[in-house]
């Protein structure tokens, strides 16, 4: 049943984007299941959630952080966390550049934007995006990378306004995408869950973040 899930969710992603399997809440059983049929990449919410599920499963798993994360977790997930989908704050990257410089990584990170008509998001509005992209404090972080932004839509049936909130992200983009400093190397927009996936890939989107309509809704 997953595995036909996965399949048949790889063939709409076309090569487009990466499909990032959101686990939060899923038993580890589940997320062998998912593996076993080719899911490599796994999007997690919570910090202790993720580092007890980590150990549990294949090495080559690479594990995103997709939830709020608070600068006091950031130690739990430095060692193993291939992407953090969810900074909102120079104060949390250079937390994660310090954790990172502990055990020799270079941790990649996406800005997370907010774009939703809803107040429970958290994120970045693109005016602060840019002023942190071009502060001069980023110059000293050299264990984090920033190749990216992360955004997610109001939780809506109104297809057109979840396209324009994608539209705008996008448009936010391909704007910073033109900073040129060492530490910037946009190549990721992750933008589209289980209910609007396929619309942010056609508007650009290079990672989606799919949970309930692979492992069934929340438990």
């Amino acid at each position: 049943m997953i595995a036909d899930t996965i399949q048949q969710i790889e063939r709409q992603l076309a090569g487009k984007a990466a499909l990032i399997a959101v686990t939060k809440t899923k038993p580890v059983a589940l997320l062998q299941e998912a593996y076993d049929a080719g899911c490599r990449q796994f999007g997690e919410n919570k910090v202790q959630e993720m580092a007890e599920k980590q150990p549990q499963l294949p090495a080559d798993v690479q594990w995103h952080i997709i939830g709020h994360l608070q600068t006091n977790k950031v130690k739990y997930i430095a060692p193993f966390v291939a992407l953090i989908q969810s900074v909102d704050s120079l104060r949390l990257l250079q937390e994660i550049d310090k954790q990172a410089a502990r055990y020799n990584r270079t941790i990649d990170c996406l800005l997370q934007i907010y774009i939703a008509d809803e107040e429970t998001k958290f994120g970045l509005s693109a005016d602060e995006a840019e002023a942190l992209l071009a502060d001069n404090a980023l110059d000293e972080l050299s264990n984090i990378r920033i190749i990216g932004l992360m955004g997610l839509a109001t939780n809506t049936d109104d297809q057109e306004q979840v396209r324009q909130e994608f539209r705008g992200l996008k448009a936010l983009y391909d704007k910073l995408a033109q900073i040129q400093r060492s530490m910037i190397q946009f190549s990721e927009l992750s933008m589209g869950m289980s209910g609007d996936y396929l619309l942010a890939v056609e508007e650009g989107s290079t990672m989606v973040r799919v949970g309930s309509a692979i492992f069934g809704s929340r438990n």
